[in-house]
């Protein structure tokens, strides 16, 4: 089969190469996917860049987490039944060496989640990571009418199914984005409110949209910005879920700020639900994108052979929605 891989940790045009592999075979208790598509997150590229834990010991990983296909075979133990079914997947290369950058993968049955026909591989190549880690930041504020909801980057690959994920439990949702086009996104998501946080004080304009009593979830992408203002505008009780910290990973915290309205903050990391809340994020993920509720933005996909260029844009940034790369056999 053809895949891409890498040997060792560094940047993209360095270490990552294209080639032939053998097709896995699937062992007790997993499958077999041919995969369509497979989704580029950052976590991939921080992973592949080294600048998260890598099981480089395994010799040669293929990358990506995420990607949806068609399971081909299964192994001992599995029902046979599975065999044709449309799946996305979840952790396939987490502590794993075999990840979704490839014609074929093998994995645990489990992670392999049936997928509704409606819902297309590309979207299901983005199910893993940027919908569960939505789902399980918005969950942890318990989003429910008359709750307020702020989501940090609402037109991000994570924020604009945070924002529909909240507005769907019925949370009034408070956005923030840089720029027109991806006001629209997050209004499009189910945003109540979009404020232009390069143009607009969102201290104030959050202060004024709650008559004062501030905001009583915020889902973060970036906490060490942001920082600042979620002290000044949560409210008592209030909670944060952070997923990500990318322009000041290290940062001081204002202890009495937080402290004072009594503050909960949690560190969302998607790879390590346990398996009570893995269970309800993939149940409710994929009946969301089943209804529609949730539809995954493709901004860019790219073939297998051109992971490089993929691997690059997603570290530049600035694209609205998800990176994918579309598998198939050269």
């Amino acid at each position: 089969m053809f895949a891409a891989y890498y040997r060792e940790t560094g940047e993209a045009a360095h270490v990552l190469e294209t080639g032939a592999m053998p097709v896995p075979v699937p062992a007790a208790g997993e499958v077999l996917v041919r995969l369509c598509c497979s989704g580029v997150n950052p976590s991939d590229v921080k992973k592949r860049a080294g600048k998260m834990p890598a099981p480089v010991a395994f010799g040669r990983i293929v990358p990506h987490s995420d990607g949806a296909g068609l399971i081909e075979a299964v192994g001992a133990g599995v029902d046979p039944a599975r065999i044709g079914s449309r799946v996305w997947l979840w952790n396939a290369q987490w502590r794993r060496a075999m990840g979704t950058a490839a014609a074929y993968c093998a994995l645990p049955s489990a992670q392999a989640v049936p997928m509704a026909q409606n819902v297309g591989f590309e979207a299901g190549a983005c199910l893993g990571i940027p919908a569960q880690t939505a789902w399980s930041a918005v969950m942890d504020g318990h989003p429910a009418p008359g709750r307020r909801v702020l989501v940090h980057g609402g037109a991000g690959a994570v924020g604009a199914l945070a924002i529909a994920i909240a507005a769907e439990a019925g949370a009034s949702v408070i956005a923030t984005t840089s720029s027109p086009e991806k006001a629209a996104i997050a209004r499009g998501s189910g945003a109540s409110h979009v404020l232009d946080y390069r143009k607009t004080d969102v201290v104030q304009a959050v202060n004024d949209l709650t008559a004062g009593a501030g905001v009583d979830h915020i889902v973060d992408v970036d906490l060490g910005a942001n920082h600042g203002v979620n002290g000044a505008i949560l409210a008592e009780g209030g909670s944060i879920a952070a997923y990500s910290a990318p322009s000041a990973p290290v940062f001081p915290l204002d202890y009495y700020a937080f402290a004072a309205r009594a503050a909960r903050l949690r560190f969302v990391q998607v790879y390590l639900l346990d398996d009570t809340e893995r269970q309800r994020a993939v149940s409710a993920v994929s009946a969301l994108a089943a209804r529609g509720v949730i539809a995954p933005v493709i901004a860019r996909r790219y073939p297998l052979d051109q992971i490089v260029e993929a691997h690059l844009a997603q570290e530049r940034g600035g694209l609205i929605g998800n990176i994918i790369l579309d598998i198939a056999e050269p």
